[in-house]
């Protein structure tokens, strides 16, 4: 049964920081392409980051230079280290892997607030 699990999301105030984790299991993590996907109220889905299987990264246009996407195959994980937060940030994110097939997260909440 496969399985990705987020955490890290929260409340954070504009200008702030937090790192969101994804654990996966039961696939064979190192083959999958990961990305975190968001979505806002009353918005669709929108991809945020991915990195391939071969460590390649790709950001959307609105948080390159503030997001990070990283992964460590040893543990399984996934991680998307998110700066400089703005109000528009915040949403549902959601983690995803890849291959033929989609797998996606419950999704962890962040809100960024003053």
């Amino acid at each position: 049964q496969v399985q990705l699990v987020e955490s890290g999301g929260g409340l954070v105030q504009p200008g702030g920081s937090l790192r969101l984790s994804c654990a996966a299991s039961g696939i064979i993590f190192s083959i999958y392409a990961m990305g975190w996907y968001r979505q806002a109220p009353g918005k669709q889905r929108e991809l945020v980051a991915v990195i391939t299987s071969g460590g390649s990264t790709n950001y959307a246009d609105s948080v390159k230079g503030r997001f990070t996407i990283s992964r460590d195959n040893a543990k399984n994980t996934v991680y998307l280290q998110m700066s400089s937060l703005k109000l528009e940030d915040t949403a549902v994110y959601y983690c995803n892997g890849r291959r033929i097939k989609d797998y996606w997260g419950q999704g962890t909440q962040v809100t960024v607030s003053t």
